[in-house]
């Protein structure tokens, strides 16, 4: 089952030539073909993720070894999807540097979900019910206060006022990803980078994450940004600067993963991601004639 690197981009490419050739003949936007040329490479992808995990608890992998398969078998897919999107609608440098961006957050969270260190995948809580918890506790310390029960009881009602104004539903505490270790709960956000439209974002984190800093001192936020922390804008400070975010960027990013799983990212890429060796020519000749190929780099 096992493959090198140029064999898995080789399948993903005679893959690729079908699925295109049957593109070809619809009618289809450029958008839709180049949605749907995406959205089969992937598909295929994950039929063959699915036989890697078989094959590896039938022959009783390591987890590096695993690990090291998938990321070639998703570098691979990588490599295939940019090159026929590509051939089907041209990337221009905006399409081009957010793609390169999505792609690299899935790809860094494969050592979080078969990592060589022991930590667990968790799910965060409800918001619904860190709300009852938050109105609990301000309502019992309400209760001792050394008031009349008139007084205690229009405190709570003037403290319910702001509550309905908010609709629990609405603030969703996901994040890419949230796993526990050492007794430790981590929340995650993954960003290629933060430039001039992340305002709505960035006030979001922030929110998110003063209500896991409400918790207590067993949660933590990470950031782990792609760019270097000098290609990012004030957003990416106000995070840092700010008491609930700790930020990791570019290589420091990777020394943290390696840190909580054991794996050491960084150095698999600079072995195995030769992103302009392994792209088509014609695709390294577009990217050369519009100054993309720069945004190959993780």
């Amino acid at each position: 089952m096992k493959h090198s690197k140029e064999e898995y981009i080789g399948i993903f490419r005679e893959q690729a030539d079908k699925i295109f050739a049957d593109l070809l003949k619809s009618k289809l936007s450029l958008n839709s073909k180049a949605s749907e040329m995406n959205k089969r490479i992937k598909s295929f992808k994950e039929i063959q993720f699915s036989k890697i995990l078989q094959v590896s608890k039938s022959e009783n992998w390591s987890t590096e070894t695993l690990l090291n398969e998938l990321l070639l078998l998703t570098y691979s897919s990588y490599i295939v999807m940019l090159e026929f999107r590509n051939d089907i609608w041209l990337y221009e440098y905006m399409s081009f540097a957010r793609r390169i961006g999505e792609l690299w957050e899935p790809f860094c969270k494969l050592p979080f979900y078969y990592p060589i260190k022991k930590l667990n995948l968790i799910e965060p809580p409800e918001f619904s019910i860190i709300q009852q918890k938050i109105q609990s506790d301000a309502n019992n310390f309400i209760d001792t206060l050394n008031l009349d029960d008139k007084i205690k009881q229009e405190l709570k009602q003037k403290y319910e006022i702001p509550w309905t104004m908010v609709d629990s539903g609405g603030i969703n505490l996901n994040l890419d990803l949230h796993f526990e270790q050492n007794g430790i709960h981590y929340n995650c956000d993954f960003k290629s980078g933060f430039s001039s439209n992340e305002k709505g974002n960035t006030n979001r984190l922030l929110l998110v994450a003063s209500i896991f800093n409400y918790l207590g001192k067993n949660e933590k936020q990470i950031i782990f940004v792609r760019q270097k922390e000098s290609e990012n804008n004030h957003y990416l400070q106000t995070l840092k600067n700010s008491k609930y975010w700790t930020v990791y960027c570019s290589d420091d990013c990777y020394k943290a993963i390696k840190e909580f799983t054991g794996f050491d990212l960084r150095n698999w890429l600079n072995e195995n991601a030769q992103w302009q060796d392994d792209i088509g020519e014609g695709f390294r000749k577009h990217l050369e004639q519009n100054d993309l190929l720069k945004y190959l780099t993780w």
